[in-house]
């Protein structure tokens, strides 16, 4: 299975299942803008997101985490910038996981992920983690590809916890 890199994200929130990516490859405007109000509201117990009061459905953009044309929050994410200076691929490699970072992650179902995610990843390598990432968000009712974070598909309608 080819890789791609621009959605290999450091912090173990693939990209290919992200829903902004989604949102914004199928130039789906309708999700976008569910999307902005999600992203301009609060996070339980953190606030607004820094900077996102002046989100608009154009800013709804994203061709993965290591791509030339990321999300706001994917452009201002420290974990990135801390994989980065350090020459890793993601926290996989890092001793100090789960780190101050991991640990102040603005939103739940991203941190659980993140939690889940890396340790599995350094136990099965890159390429497996990603196919099983990308396995993980399909509707186990109709086979519907969903996005991480869905609570309900949205061909079925069945409830779903796939994080």
């Amino acid at each position: 299975m080819p890789i791609n890199r621009a959605l290999v994200s450091p912090c173990g929130l693939y990209c290919g299942v992200c829903a902004i990516y989604i949102a914004h490859r199928d130039n789906n405007v309708k999700f976008k803008e569910r999307l902005l109000s999600l992203y301009k509201g609060e996070v339980p117990g953190k606030g607004t997101l820094p900077n996102s009061e002046s989100l608009t459905v154009e800013d709804i953009k994203c061709s993965g985490c290591r791509s030339d044309e990321q999300f706001m929050h994917c452009r201002q994410c420290e974990i990135r910038q801390c994989t980065h200076e350090k020459g890793y691929l993601g926290c996989h490699e890092c001793d100090e996981f789960p780190c101050r970072y991991i640990e102040d992650f603005p939103m739940t179902v991203g941190k659980k992920v993140i939690l889940r995610a890396i340790p599995y990843w350094r136990e099965v390598g890159t390429e497996k983690w990603i196919e099983d990432e990308e396995a993980r968000y399909v509707c186990p009712e109709c086979g519907n590809r969903l996005f991480r974070g869905v609570v309900r598909c949205n061909q079925c309608k069945a409830e779903l916890d796939l994080d």
